[in-house]
C-alpha cells in the first residue's frame, strides 16, 4: 500500500492533480532491474519506473569504469530527443526516490504489431529506415556529453560477451567442461572474432534495438530501454532487429531489410557502402552476438532466477549456425562448441 500511494504521488506532482483512485497495475519487466508500473487506465495513464538505489545508474550489462554521474536513461534520452527520434516523455524525475513518471506508450509492441506477420514489410522497413536516419544524423552529430559516446564495444567487451557465452551457454548448459586444448582454441579464437569487430568504425548504437524495445503508438515507432548505448559498428542494431530472438526471420527477408538500410543509409549521407563487405560483417557479429544472448539468457535463468528467455535459446543458436555456413572460415570453431551445443553442429 505504501507503494502504490507513492506511485499516485508521484503521478499527481508529475500532472499538477491528485490521481488518489488510479488503478496500479505492475507491468512486464523484461531481464531488466527496473520495475513499472501503469497509474492509471488509458487513455488516462502513466507509467512510473521505479529504480531501486543500487542499479539506478550501472548498467546490468558489462561495462568499464565508474558509474555515470547522471542516469543513463536521462542522457542518452536527451541526446536522441535532440535528434528528432521518438521516444517516451518524461514527466517527472525524482531521483532521491527513484522514481520516473514517464508517458504511457500502451502495451503495443513492435513484436505484437506484427500480428503473426513476421515478414511484416512495411513495419521492418520503418524500423530500418529509421535506424539508418538515426546512425547518420549520430555520426554527423557526435556529443561527448552524452554518455554513449564515453564507452564502446571494443576488444575486451566482445571478447567477455563470448566467453558469457562460453561459461553459460557451453559450460553451464551443456555440464561439461573443454579440455585444456580445445579452452585454448576458444580463447584464440574469440580474441581474433574480437580484434575484428572492434577494427570497425564506430558510432552511436543503441546495443538492443529489437521488436520488444519498439512501441507503437498512435502510428508511431517509440524507441526505448537506450539507456546502455554505447559506440559501435553500423551493422550492431540490425544484428539486434533481424536476428531478434523473438522474432525470426528468414535469410531472404533480412538480405531485403539490409539492401533497404544501405540504400537509406547512402542516401541520407551520400556515403557508398559495398553491399558484400557489410553483410559479411554482419554474418560475423550475428556470431559474436548471437553466441552471447544464449548464453546470457542461460545466465539470467540461473543467476536471476528468471527462466523467461529460455525459450528463446533455440532461435539464437539457428542464427548462429546460419552465419557460420555463411563464415566458412570459421568451421573449426563450429566443430568445436557443437561438441557441447549440438544445435550448432554444420
Amino acid at each position: 500500500m505504501e507503494l502504490e500511494a507513492a506511485l499516485r504521488d508521484q503521478v499527481g506532482q508529475a500532472i499538477g492533480r491528485p490521481v488518489p483512485h488510479a488503478a496500479i497495475t505492475k507491468l512486464k519487466g523484461e531481464a531488466s532491474s527496473r520495475s513499472y508500473y501503469r497509474v492509471g487506465a488509458p487513455p488516462e495513464s502513466w507509467v512510473v519506473m521505479v529504480m531501486p538505489p543500487d542499479a539506478t545508474k550501472k548498467s546490468d550489462e558489462a561495462t568499464k569504469g565508474e558509474p555515470p554521474k547522471e542516469l543513463p536513461f536521462i542522457n542518452v534520452h536527451r541526446y536522441l530527443e535532440g535528434l528528432g527520434v521518438r521516444v517516451p516523455r518524461i514527466l517527472r524525475y525524482d531521483e532521491p526516490a527513484g522514481f520516473m513518471v514517464l508517458e504511457d506508450l500502451s502495451d503495443i509492441t513492435f513484436e505484437s504489431a506484427l500480428e503473426g506477420g513476421r515478414h511484416n514489410q512495411a513495419l521492418y522497413t520503418r524500423a530500418v529506415e529509421l535506424l539508418a536516419r538515426l546512425r547518420v544524423q549520430a555520426e554527423k552529430k557526435r556529443d561527448p556529453e552524452c554518455l554513449a559516446f564515453t564507452r564502446a564495444f571494443d576488444e575486451d567487451l566482445y571478447d567477455w560477451e563470448l566467453h558469457h557465452f562460453r561459461e553459460w551457454g557451453l559450460e553451464a548448459w551443456s555440464g561439461k567442461q573443454p579440455t585444456a586444448a580445445e579452452r585454448a582454441e576458444l580463447d584464440a579464437t574469440f580474441k581474433d572474432i574480437a580484434k575484428q569487430l572492434a577494427a570497425a568504425p564506430k558510432g552511436f548504437t543503441h546495443r538492443d534495438y529489437q521488436s520488444r524495445n519498439i512501441m507503437v503508438k498512435e502510428g508511431e515507432l517509440v524507441v526505448i530501454d537506450f539507456q546502455d548505448a554505447l559506440q559501435g559498428p553500423r551493422q550492431y542494431d540490425l544484428v539486434a532487429l533481424l536476428r531478434d530472438s523473438y522474432v525470426e526471420l528468414d535469410r531472404g527477408f533480412v538480405d531485403t531489410m539490409l539492401d533497404v538500410y544501405i540504400a537509406t543509409f547512402e542516401q541520407e549521407s551520400g556515403e557508398k557502402i559495398d553491399a558484400k563487405e557489410f553483410k559479411a560483417f554482419f554474418d560475423l557479429l550475428t556470431i559474436q552476438r548471437k553466441l552471447k544472448d544464449a548464453g546470457r539468457f542461460e545466465f539470467i535463468n540461473r543467476v536471476k532466477g528468471n527462466p523467461g528467455f529460455l525459450v528463446s535459446i533455440p532461435a539464437s543458436l539457428r542464427y548462429v549456425k546460419d552465419a557460420f555456413a555463411l563464415r566458412p572460415e570459421l568451421s573449426k570453431l563450429q566443430a568445436l562448441v557443437a561438441k557441447y551445443v549440438p544445435e550448432l553442429a554444420a
